[in-house]
């Protein structure tokens, strides 16, 4: 071992310094799959090999690592990157949720314009309808039914349109002041039975952003926690939390970042369905009767514009959205 970072001196529990020079598949539980490895990698037979392994560590359970083995820069030297299971299929996640977030934007974007040009066309031959029946009251009704579900559709249409019909206005934006427009808001509505605690870390930094976008996108995470928490504000123990930290070394959507917003909306409801854990940034999506399910989609499209992402984590009793925002 010639380098080590500074990330394996952590993973092992062992000193820089004791590291460098030792043999270091021994820190392996199969020694000798590296050691074939590295001298595929020293007489060039393959670009990369890739392989799972446990990694022995002197304090901890094995850490199980996904391993990269090329050959490096200078002749004789090799790159051994190790990459933990875990981080692995978070970023393996987090690239299927941009992914599916492109195609959901896309597939919104024109479906909305498909339903809405003929919608326009049945209202107006609605109205047209109902101004040919005087004297008939009876049957203006129905063409009353027709017009308030043409409106209804217009609504949830215009909706779907929004993130994509307003444009961009980036300014400096400070997030506690987001969290605060939002905590009043949500105080407003719910003004019995509900906590709503603040923890904020007071060195965040402003960014650049559309601050009404972030707002929309915390105000929509907070009202879909507050109606989760109906039982519990009926019994007035409801709790909503807003939390506020840096992030530093973080890597989300296969990006690297030295620093990052963590804004976390925290509530102590009964959890997000298992049925639909997968899928709740997916369009019309909704773990409560009536819902229109498109609450968390416009808040991962409005986080999405501003390099980040969001992320649940839910158990009954908890449930923790987590929005990351790189920040300069």
């Amino acid at each position: 071992m010639v380098f080590a970072n500074s990330a394996l001196e952590d993973a092992l529990g062992i000193s820089r310094r004791n590291i460098e020079g030792s043999d270091f598949p021994q820190s392996f539980s199969e020694p000798g799959l590296l050691h074939s490895a590295l001298q595929r990698a020293v007489q060039n037979a393959s670009g990369a090999l890739r392989y799972e392994a446990q990694l022995q560590r002197t304090m901890d359970d094995p850490l199980p690592v996904h391993v990269v083995v090329a050959p490096g820069d200078r002749e004789g030297e090799v790159v051994v990157e190790m990459l933990p299971q875990e981080q692995l299929a978070r970023q393996e996640r987090e690239e299927r949720l941009l992914d599916q977030a492109r195609a959901n934007k896309e597939l919104i974007r024109n479906l909305a314009h498909e339903i809405k040009n003929p919608l326009g066309g049945l209202r107006g031959a609605a109205q047209l309808l109902e101004m040919e029946l005087e004297g008939r009251d009876h049957l203006k009704e129905y063409t009353q039914v027709i017009i308030r579900e043409a409106d209804r559709l217009q609504t949830l249409v215009d909706r779907l349109l929004a993130p994509h019909r307003r444009p961009h206005v980036v300014g400096d934006v400070n997030i506690h002041e987001v969290c605060e427009r939002v905590r009043a808001l949500i105080e407003a509505e719910f003004p019995r039975g509900l906590k709503v605690a603040r923890d904020y870390d007071a060195s965040l930094p402003e960014f650049r952003g559309d601050r009404e976008q972030l707002i929309q996108a915390v105000l929509n995470i907070a009202h879909n926690a507050c109606q989760a928490l109906t039982e519990r504000i009926a019994a007035g123990d409801a709790q909503l939390i807003l939390l506020t930290r840096i992030a530093r070394q973080v890597t989300f959507g296969k990006q690297r970042y030295r620093l990052a917003l963590e804004l976390h909306v925290i509530d102590n409801g009964p959890g997000v369905p298992q049925a639909i854990k997968d899928r709740i940034f997916n369009p019309l999506v909704s773990g409560r009767e009536g819902g229109s399910g498109l609450g968390l989609t416009l808040a991962q499209t409005f986080v999405q514009q501003h390099h980040g992402l969001i992320e649940c984590d839910s158990v009954p009793g908890r449930t923790d959205f987590k929005i990351l925002i790189p920040l300069p």
